[in-house]
């Protein structure tokens, strides 16, 4: 029985038997000129001694011969998009591609989007698009990129979850998690300060915290502020929370950017964090280590669901979209602490 039969032998798989860079075997599954004898040799005795089989879709993403993946991003965190970036750059660099940064106005008209877009393409072919959040939900793009017979992959979509290849964390369970340390740290004035509303995974986030608070603290009190994931929103938010004669023990903030806003206004207002407030994050950014008290967070793999996005379109997509999940954790630092050490 050949080796890799029973399971879906990859581009990746074919590099590594062979001793050679993805880029080596894309050129000779795909007939390019100007490869070696002794290449050629190396990958054809690996790719059948695996029984790989490329597919129509790969070929077809290998035969563009740019070697350039695109991000496309529009995202107010930049410690969000340093990671995109970052794991994108890594798996690009470990295939020999190149990779590209594109940002896209999304809060414009239909003409001017595809303005955009049309642009991009113009300014040189890529194998493939990588789509971080919100662009991973606006229609118009995922309409476009289909009309142009473009490939992509979606990071972290709400909307039509199915219709493309995505990969994903379970941002409802996550937001559990702190529901569940709030719950277990004993805090019952709670507040909330969520993301965006075009932003489908701060809703996901805001739903999945509220149901599990309402259900393990059901006499909580729970106030909601918004923001739009930027330092300064959650700074404004988290003043107007804490003005009354009965501020939050605990604030949630959907993101780590808006959490720090959160801690500085506390302390303009004079309040201490942890042992007047306990505040969390999302996302363990590099901010969440750079403020005092450390943050506590929910670790968001971001640099990691960009490489599995990349290295999903240099592989090649599959004819039924998949879905690759990644897994989130709590991170427990310094700004949070018991109810029992708040003052009476």
């Amino acid at each position: 029985m050949r080796e890799g039969v029973g399971s879906r032998v990859t581009m990746e798989v074919v590099a590594k038997r062979a001793g050679v860079s993805l880029k080596s075997v894309s050129r000779v599954v795909n007939g390019e000129a100007g490869v070696s004898e002794e290449l050629r040799a190396k990958v054809t005795e690996a790719v059948n001694a695996l029984g790989y089989v490329p597919d129509v879709a790969a070929r077809s993403l290998a035969g563009v011969r740019s070697f350039t993946i695109a991000i496309l991003f529009d995202n107010p965190s930049s410690n969000y998009n340093m990671k995109i970036q970052s794991g994108a750059y890594e798996a690009c660099s470990d295939a020999g591609y190149h990779l590209r940064l594109y940002e896209i106005q999304s809060d414009c008209s239909d003409e001017e989007l595809i303005r955009q877009l049309s642009g991009i393409l113009q300014k040189g072919r890529c194998d493939g698009f990588v789509l971080s959040p919100p662009l991973c939900d606006d229609s118009r793009l995922l309409d476009f990129l289909e009309r142009e017979q473009k490939a992509y992959v979606r990071i972290a979509p709400v909307l039509e979850p199915s219709r493309t290849s995505a990969v994903e964390t379970d941002d409802f369970e996550a937001a559990g998690e702190v529901a569940r340390l709030f719950h277990r740290l004993g805090h019952k004035r709670i507040a909330l300060v969520n993301g965006p509303v075009t932003h489908g995974q701060a809703i996901y986030r805001r739903d999945g915290f509220l149901k599990a608070i309402q259900s393990l603290v059901p006499n909580a009190t729970v106030r909601e502020d918004w923001g739009d994931f930027t330092f300064y929103s959650g700074m404004m938010a988290g003043k107007r929370l804490l003005k009354g004669c009965e501020p939050p023990q605990a604030v949630f903030a959907t993101n780590d950017d808006m959490a720090a806003g959160v801690m500085n206004a506390a302390q303009q207002m004079g309040y201490r964090v942890p042992e007047d407030l306990s505040v969390c994050g999302f996302d363990d950014g590099i901010i969440a280590m750079t403020i005092w008290p450390h943050l506590t967070t929910i670790h968001q793999p971001i640099a990691e669901m960009a490489s599995k996005a990349v290295r999903m379109l240099i592989e090649g997509l599959p004819k039924e979209p998949v879905t690759r999940l990644v897994n989130t954790y709590l991170v427990e630092r310094d700004s949070v602490a018991s109810a029992a050490t708040l003052p009476a």
